[in-house]
């Protein structure tokens, strides 16, 4: 025999779906009682702490999705800036009024470009770049402006060298070349904020601007890195450090690591309310197996009376 309502036309007679199913189908009321059910399960998520909950976890989400995409950002960045070096210092050395234009800053997309200039060596206005460490070892940066046959100057870092301190006080710095020469160099960004303010012929930062203001000529924007000198100095300085680190960084990673914090504060409070909900019912349960085995207690009792 069908199970009851099987049968039915009003009700179907699907023996996949469960007769109650079938049955809310058909009666408005007991839809309506199906959603009441739902609705009594979740109605803990309107309490003033859940909704706050919900707020908190929503903000963090948020926050956590806006940082990943930060980094990644960042590593567009990182990226595009990579490739600009090493397209920069594969390049051949220009002319230097052909990059650089006096007293104008030094455009960025030409940072680690290499360019030749001839002129002679302004030694009494060399400054040191002070705080520069190699090794772990003191030291300082020697600048020293080179003055062009039209009277521009470009900055010029011939290099570093070794100190007892950091540049605290001003040691003793190895002559620069007598006469013409030519330097091959590579172009840098001047550096910003106070700290390129240049105090007794030293500085912690390098700008052309501010170095400019010493001296009685004008500057090419930015400053040169020395690459090789024609002819070469009696004194060498260590060599300029090129950019060594050209890896991506850690921002991929970061980004998903973020990503991951949004995702997994989302699913915790999912989880957190599925479990709430799934303890209230089993509280509601045994609270009504309590109920109804009270009820057939009374009704046993009635029954042997």
């Amino acid at each position: 025999m069908a199970p009851i309502g099987q049968g039915d036309p009003e009700i179907g007679g699907d023996p996949t779906v469960p007769v109650g199913k079938r049955l809310q189908r058909h009666d408005p009321s007991l839809r309506r009682a199906g959603c009441a059910a739902t609705l009594a399960r979740v109605r803990f998520l309107f309490t003033r702490r859940w909704v706050l909950f919900a707020l908190t976890v929503a903000a963090l989400a948020w926050l956590a999705t806006v940082l990943g995409q930060w980094q990644f950002h960042r590593l567009d960045d990182r990226k595009a800036e990579n490739s600009l070096v090493a397209r920069n210092l594969d390049q051949a050395p220009a002319p230097i009024d052909s990059l650089l234009k006096p007293s104008e800053p030094a455009p960025g997309k030409h940072e680690w470009r290499k360019v030749v200039v001839h002129g002679t060596w302004d030694d009494e206005n060399t400054i040191v770049l002070k705080y520069q460490t190699r090794d772990g070892g003191p030291g300082v940066d020697v600048l020293t402006p080179l003055r062009t046959a039209d009277g521009t100057g470009v900055l010029v870092d011939r290099g570093w060298m070794q100190t007892d301190n950091v540049g605290s006080e001003r040691p003793e710095l190895p002559a620069a070349s007598t006469g013409t020469v030519t330097v091959i160099g590579w172009i840098r960004v001047d550096a910003t904020g106070r700290a390129t303010a240049v105090n007794d012929l030293a500085t912690r930062a390098v700008s052309s601007r501010a170095v400019a203001k010493i001296l009685d000529y004008p500057l090419y924007g930015g400053f040169l890195d020395l690459h090789t000198e024609s002819p070469e100095p009696a004194t060498k300085l260590a060599e300029i450090e090129l950019p060594d680190d050209t890896s991506n960084g850690p921002h991929f990673f970061y980004g998903l690591q973020w990503w991951f914090f949004a995702a997994l504060a989302i699913f915790g409070f999912g989880y957190l309310a599925f479990d709430e909900a799934r303890q209230a019912r089993r509280q509601r349960e045994a609270s009504e197996g309590a109920e109804h085995a009270a009820v057939d207690g009374e009704h046993d009792a009635g029954d042997e009376g």
